[in-house]
């Protein structure tokens, strides 16, 4: 037996069948371009598999040695990528400059982040594993542009209408292009070292032969616009670099912003970080000691039990443990299916993360009924769940050596537990007004109860609603 088929015949023992088909099928068959960053967002719906057992399978395979996982800073303008990484733990800087676009970001997780699967040299060697041996066009297809635009097939032939001029110049070396520039905006970038220039192109063209020169280098040096002619153009580009540059000019109008726009959905860093398996996988590896990210929106459900130590004395240890634990399990269980992510349990209460606010409702109105069911199988009516869910901003850390959230949304949330009575889920107005969490509760007929209230430490008054 070959080591790729020992490989997934051990995935095979931990994630679906279909899943599990569908990534050997990729491994073996698929072309090298589709193998260098795997959208599992896209491969779930192309073959019509749920999305988080396609993520967690996926994920597995990385644990194998299958695939390796990339933890990408994008451009939400073009969708280049700014910054590739192993780890989120490199991803270090407060800020990314996209010179593509000629603008900055302030480093979030929520969409600037996102996570994509190539395929192991130790199992498959593609092309993208050595990246100094792409062509032109699939340097840009499967390193510069991240996965979440939906590129043509025929990228050659994309790159061929967008482009003046393009040339592969090798380390120390010089090239001299000559070209004749129309009106219009025209950008010069290089993908390699993230070098722009830009060029107005306006005027009266002139007969005379107009001059530029750029220098390619490891130094981060910002380039001024110019402003040109029509007319010819001598451009002289020098690499100083120890690797070949990929210049290109760009010709920047409606034609490259149709590319641009075109887009699919990615798996972002956050929704990553609220799935179970990967928490499960890499509960303890995830952020560096000290790291702090941020996150624009997460939504946090707190649950505690209630009266848990009336439990332990009303039907004694062993069967109040074995509840307990039938609880977590329950609870887990349910929080996973709505695509949200355990944190971590504190005594008898669970703090959970989920990238929406609707799917934390969902979650919350399931765990209502399973404690209830639960309950009435083992004949403990008492056994109720007391919930509160707040949504915000927050920073991922790492607290007690595990991946954690720190920040007062955080706060909010875990007291807005504290207001709920039994069997009552206890939300904030963040949370009522996401419209796909109004839906849910409409379609439900649930009709939330308001009341205003204070929390310790908050300094005003806070909206809370109760849901029936």
């Amino acid at each position: 037996m070959s080591e790729i088929e020992t490989l997934f015949g051990v995935l095979r023992q931990s994630v679906d069948e279909k899943v599990a088909d569908l990534i050997e099928r990729m491994v073996r068959e698929a072309p090298d371009h589709a193998l260098s960053k795997i959208n599992p967002l896209h491969l779930a719906g192309e073959a019509s598999l749920d999305e988080e057992e396609v993520i967690g399978g996926l994920l597995r395979a990385v644990g194998l040695g299958i695939l390796e996982m990339t933890w990408s800073v994008m451009c939400p303008s073009c969708a280049g990528v700014l910054s590739a990484n192993k780890s989120l733990k490199t991803v270090n800087s407060a800020q990314y400059h996209c010179a593509f676009c000629a603008a900055g970001y302030e480093t979030t997780l929520d969409n600037l982040v996102e996570v994509t699967f190539t395929v192991s040299p130790r199992v498959r060697k593609i092309a993208a594993h050595n990246a100094d041996e792409l062509s032109l066009a699939e340097y840009y297809r499967q390193v510069f542009w991240s996965s979440a635009i939906d590129l043509p097939t025929d990228v050659d032939a994309l790159m061929r209408e967008l482009t003046l001029e393009a040339v592969d110049l090798p380390s120390g070396e010089r090239a001299i292009l000559s070209l004749h520039i129309r009106a219009g905006m025209l950008i010069l970038f290089d993908p390699v070292t993230h070098t722009a220039q830009f060029i107005e192109v306006k005027g009266e063209e002139t007969s005379e032969r107009q001059n530029l020169a750029l220098i390619f280098s490891k130094a981060d040096v910002p380039v001024d616009a110019v402003t040109l002619r029509p007319g010819a153009l001598r451009l002289t580009l020098e690499n100083r670099t120890d690797t070949r540059v990929l210049p290109a000019v760009w010709v920047a109008d409606g034609r490259l912003d149709a590319v641009l726009t075109r887009r699919r959905p990615s798996l972002t860093a956050k929704r990553l970080l609220t799935n179970q398996t990967f928490r499960d996988l890499y509960r303890t590896e995830t952020l560096a000691i000290g790291q702090r990210l941020k996150i624009l929106s997460l939504t946090f459900l707190f649950s505690d039990l209630k009266d848990s130590t009336g439990l332990y004395e009303h039907v004694g240890d062993l069967v109040a443990f074995d509840l307990v634990n039938e609880h977590f399990r329950l609870l887990q269980e349910i929080i996973a299916a709505e695509r949200g992510a355990v944190v971590k349990t504190i005594g008898d209460a669970v703090m959970a993360t989920f990238e929406t606010p609707d799917r934390a409702i969902a979650a919350a109105i399931r765990m209502r009924e399973a404690m209830s069911e639960l309950g009435a199988q083992r004949q403990q009516q008492g056994l109720l769940l007391k919930m509160g869910i707040h949504e915000g901003s927050c920073l991922a850390v790492t607290l007690n050596g595990q991946q954690d959230y720190f920040g007062q949304t955080v706060n909010i949330a875990s007291r807005v537990q504290g207001l709920a009575a039994s069997r009552s889920i206890v939300v904030t107005e963040q949370v009522v007004e996401n419209a796909e969490a109004r839906s849910l509760l409409e379609a439900g007929g649930l009709v939330p109860t308001r009341r205003s209230v204070a929390l310790s430490g908050i300094a005003e008054r806070v909206s809370v609603y109760e849901i029936p």
